[in-house]
């Protein structure tokens, strides 16, 4: 049997310096097409999320639950501008969490009684307080809600969908919270609230002044004559 040898032609190198070009040009456009997508989403407000600069340094978190989802985003959002510590006594805030919840409810179903469409909400109120009892931020209630269509027969790719909605909006709503700790005023006897705090009992009305009255007049001189 022959066996017939193949012979290799070499690339012209015109054909090769195209072939370099094309591959050149394409992933140009794939650089552009990134950057057009990401001015787009800027535009759009779909921006990369910061933590805004905060006008303190140390804060303590009181009220969250143990094993909190929204505890460990917001402390892990914090650590970039301030110092997130355990104890009241060493921070120069304090936020007071009132309330940290999820709840799902059943909004459409069908006259069998299947779920069609949930309705996810997170609920979350605080206060914002120095060491020593003084009010920063009245308490304040943040409420997040998103609907989502629901199936039993896929019931598993639907919570995973459930799971990455709520995430989506702890982060909102984390963000919002942050932006009102931007705000908050340090100095001293700038309350954002006309109620005093536990510690700081209302200032007591001043009392009345009386009326001045008119200097008597001086002896000797001579009473107006009557009209």
């Amino acid at each position: 049997m022959a066996i017939h040898s193949l012979q290799l032609q070499p690339v012209p190198r015109s054909l090769a310096r195209r072939h370099w070009l094309a591959r050149a040009a394409r992933g140009t456009l794939v650089c552009l097409a990134g950057l057009a997508g990401a001015s787009v989403l800027g535009g759009c407000g779909f921006a990369l999320r910061q933590t805004p600069p905060l006008p303190f340094s140390r804060i303590a978190l009181t009220g969250f639950a143990a094993r909190s989802p929204l505890a460990v985003e917001l402390r892990e959002r914090l650590a970039a501008s301030a110092q997130v510590v355990d104890s009241p006594g060493q921070a120069e805030v304090v936020l007071q969490v009132r309330t940290d919840a999820r709840s799902r409810t059943v909004v459409a179903s069908t006259a069998s009684g299947q779920v069609r469409e949930l309705q996810l909400r997170i609920k979350f109120e605080f206060r914002l307080v120095t060491p020593g009892g003084r009010e920063l931020i009245p308490s304040t209630e943040l409420l997040q809600s998103r609907d989502m269509s629901y199936s039993e027969t896929n019931a598993l790719a639907k919570a995973q969908e459930q799971a990455e909605i709520y995430a989506a909006m702890q982060a909102d709503l984390v963000q919002q919270l942050l932006r009102r700790l931007a705000r908050v005023n340090l100095a001293p006897g700038a309350l954002t609230s006309s109620v005093a705090g536990p510690h700081e009992p209302a200032q007591p009305a001043l009392p009345a002044q009386p009326a001045a009255s008119a200097p008597p007049a001086p002896a000797g001189a001579a009473s107006p004559a009557p009209r």
